[in-house]
Formats: C-alpha cells, structure tokens, sequence
C-alpha cells in the first residue's frame, strides 16, 4: 500500500489517498463535488498529476509534467481554491446586506414569539388617564375596560364573572389568572347586586367585603394578598339580563405597589356551587 496525490477537476485541491482507494467515490473538502478517485500510478512514476474525475463524467487522460511545471500547478490551485472561497464569502455578505432589513425583522419577530411563547402572557401598559388614590369623593368612573397596574405590571381585564357574590376580574388564559382581582361581596346570588352600589373607604371598620389580589411570581407560580381593610372600593351594578350583568368599578390597595384597577367591566353570571356538607 502507497500514498499518491492527485487534483480535484474543479478547484484544484491537491488531495492525499492510498492505493486501496482507486476507483472509490468521495467529496472533495474544498468544493464538495463528488468526485473519483484516480488509479494509482506505478512505483517511481512521480512526475505523474493524476487528475480526478467528477462521478457521471468520462476520465481524464493523464499526461507527465516536468519538475519546473509542479509548482506553478500547485500555485494555480491554490489560486483558484482562494478564489472560489472568496467569491462566495463576497456574495453572502452582499445578500446579507441587500436583505438585512428582512433579517432584522426576522430575528426580532422570532424573539419576540419566543418570548410570548416562553410567558404565556400579553403584556399591556398601566393607564394613565386615571391614578391610584384612597380617596372617594368626587370620585368618577373612566370610560373602557376596566384596567390597572396590579404590583407594578399593567393589568386588563379580560374576563369577569360573578359567581355568588364574588366578582372576578382577570387576566390570562390558564387555570390561575397571570392578574387579578377578587370582591368577595355579602350575597348569595349574583342577581341580588342588579342595580346596586358599593362605596367603602379605607376608613370604614369591619366587617366589610374582602378583596383579593392575584398575581404570578417570577417562577409563574400563583401568588394572593388578602386585604379586610384600608383599601377604597367604589362599584356600581347595572341591570342582570341573560346571565350577564354590567358594572363599573374602582378600586385602590394600600400596598407598595399602589395597585388600582377601574373601568367598565360586563360580567359572567355563575350558579354559586353548593355548600360542603359539613363532618358528621
């Protein structure tokens, strides 16, 4: 067994095999053609440049070049290999450039769903036509879907129900809400609040409706603050029609984070479930 050279019929590339290897199919590390193996030449026949054949095409007839010619050859391949790298990595970085904007926005947009898809939430900004205060008077309700900032993150309201006396207002789509908020009202069906109002300040004693509030950690674990006084709470009931019922609310906490939602909201009425029967 002996080791022989021989060129690549499309760049050049100078390629070292065995014997053994004549005849067999492989891909040339420069250009990738696929290409044949040569014969190997007899013993002390090394002024032979063996040239390969690309697989499909018929063999090139060898011919013997002087010693002075083997240099000039190699310089040519190595001319040509560098070309043919040059050329391509000239082209790429022109398409880079024609379409950089697309590839911009391309990357932008797949980070942004990945992200979406990695949190499972929208996110919206907290308003600023209306702000957190304990204070009542004067008090108006704004115009829209009710919305907040709920521990420092923008809040809307994306669904709302009223089961029994509890008044939910959420956002998120799975079982724990990403937000919200829960009024936890004295009545046993929803239709007992059609057309009422509730106005407490952060001075009224108890007992009085406990309001909670709902978020995720940065674990997206479901976390709740349970307040039984010091918030302010203005809500007014419209009309029960259809198993919905109307409403408007404000509501501020007295937390770090002065969380406040207010708006309109159109809610869900919901059968409260049965009481549990209690342990013999």
């Amino acid at each position: 067994m002996s080791e022989f050279k021989f060129a690549c019929p499309v760049c050049g590339q100078h390629i070292t095999a065995d014997s053994r290897s004549s005849g067999s199919q492989l891909d040339c590390p420069t250009c990738f053609q696929k290409i044949v193996v040569p014969q190997a030449p007899a013993s002390g026949s090394s002024n032979l440049i063996l040239t390969a054949t690309l697989v499909g095409k018929p063999r090139p007839v060898q011919r013997e070049f002087s010693q002075s010619e083997g240099p000039a050859l190699e310089r040519r391949s190595s001319f040509i290999s560098f070309l043919f790298w040059g050329l391509l990595v000239i082209g790429a970085a022109g398409a880079a450039y024609i379409f950089r904007d697309r590839i911009v926005a391309i990357v932008r947009g797949s980070g942004a769903k990945a992200q979406q898809k990695d949190s499972g939430r929208h996110s919206y900004p907290i308003p600023t036509n209306f702000a957190w205060t304990l204070n009542l008077n004067n008090m108006t309700f704004p115009e829209g879907t009710a919305s907040g900032g709920i521990r420092g993150q923008g809040f809307m309201c994306e669904q709302a129900t009223l089961q029994g006396g509890n008044l939910t207002l959420r956002q998120g789509k799975s079982r724990q809400a990403d937000l919200g908020i829960t009024v936890q009202l004295f009545a046993k069906e929803g239709e007992e609040l059609s057309k009422k109002t509730v106005l407490i300040g952060p001075e009224r004693p108890p007992p009085i409706p406990t309001v909670v509030l709902r978020w995720k950690d940065e674990n997206d674990q479901g976390r709740k603050q349970d307040f039984t006084s010091g918030y302010a709470l203005k809500m007014s009931f419209g009309e029960a029609n259809n198993s919905r019922m109307p409403g408007k609310i404000f509501v501020a906490f007295p937390d770090e984070a002065k969380s406040f939602v207010a708006g309109t909201f159109e809610a869900e009425i919901r059968k409260a479930p049965p009481p549990k029967p209690k342990p013999q």
